[in-house]
């Protein structure tokens, strides 16, 4: 029989550098997760992303198992990446940015 999920959680952790701080490690927290579980293979599993964010879904079971999946860099990302811009205008409806 399946486990039964009781939550669903989506982070958006920096690639090979996730610690047992926040966010990471007030949310599996909240869950009463073992947050090593979770950290050394997704340290390991993005290494070659470093210095990039990832955004990461996160299934949490009845018998506080989890189950985790990388779902890669975050598309506002790539967007400004690709353009050039190193952040978004602080005053979107006035100030344009990548003209």
């Amino acid at each position: 029989m399946a486990k039964k999920i009781i939550g669903n959680l989506k982070l958006r952790i920096p690639a090979g550098r996730a610690t047992a701080g926040p966010p990471v490690g007030s949310t599996l927290g909240q869950w009463g997760l073992n947050m090593m579980d979770f950290i050394n293979p997704f340290n390991d599993a993005t290494k070659d992303l470093m210095g990039k964010d990832v955004i990461v879904h996160i299934q949490v079971y009845e018998d506080r198992t989890f189950t985790w999946n990388s779902l890669g860099q975050p598309v506002d990302d790539m967007i400004r990446e690709k353009a050039g811009i190193k952040k978004g205008s602080g005053k979107p409806h006035t100030d344009k940015v990548g003209k």
